[in-house]
């Protein structure tokens, strides 16, 4: 894929010091507002915390989970409501996907990845399709993740491709296995069929 580009043993701050960068720019590429996704689980938020901690404006900024639980802003297990909870004191406007029915261009759309290749909520078992007519499904995992046995919300292949750069912060060596040979064709899983239809800049983290 000659728009991969990896950066090696990435801590926290490089991260999110390039996440600065690549968001900077974009604010400075219009006189609007911009959109970005991000992961949930326990990955993200060390770096988002030292990002809040940046001199973005994010009073134009528009954080979209790529997924959630559906459960409550205020369960333990909600995406949503944790990253309300980090970034708009700084000024962000978080949204919540059950109350959507149409996604943005994102100027950024960071991602994570399962064991299994799933990415967002679009597990295997979910068969996501590439030109899926929704930007949003409501689906099952199954089996059901024992530490998140919850329905879920999602963005599809072509909500998550309808963005300017794609990120991923791939930690571990099984997942890294499962991340190259996605790049390579060498399966189908969910990562794989995103993957193949990129075209805009894709940086992973390791």
């Amino acid at each position: 894929m000659e728009n991969l580009s990896f950066v090696e043993r990435a801590g926290d701050v490089v991260i999110a010091r390039w996440l600065e960068q690549r968001l900077s720019a974009a604010l400075a590429a219009t006189a609007g507002s911009i959109a970005i996704s991000i992961p949930g689980g326990s990955t993200p938020f060390p770096i988002l915390e030292i990002l809040k901690r940046s001199d973005l404006d994010w009073s134009r900024i528009t954080v979209w989970p790529g997924d959630d639980r559906i459960v409550p802003e205020d369960h333990a297990a909600s995406n949503t409501g944790k990253i309300r909870a980090l970034l708009e004191p700084a000024g962000a406007t978080v949204i919540a996907l059950t109350e959507q029915d149409s996604t943005p261009h994102f100027a950024l759309v960071w991602l994570g990845m399962g064991a299994d290749g799933h990415i967002a909520s679009l597990f295997p078992n979910t068969d996501p399709q590439i030109d899926d007519v929704q930007p949003l499904r409501r689906l099952t995992p199954d089996p059901l993740p024992p530490e998140a046995p919850f329905d879920r919300i999602t963005l599809t292949i072509p909500a998550l491709l309808d963005s300017d750069q794609l990120v991923f912060v791939i930690r571990g060596e099984d997942k890294r296995a499962v991340f190259d040979a996605a790049t390579i064709g060498g399966h189908d899983l969910p990562i794989a069929r995103l993957l193949s239809n990129t075209s805009q800049p894709v940086t992973c983290f390791t």
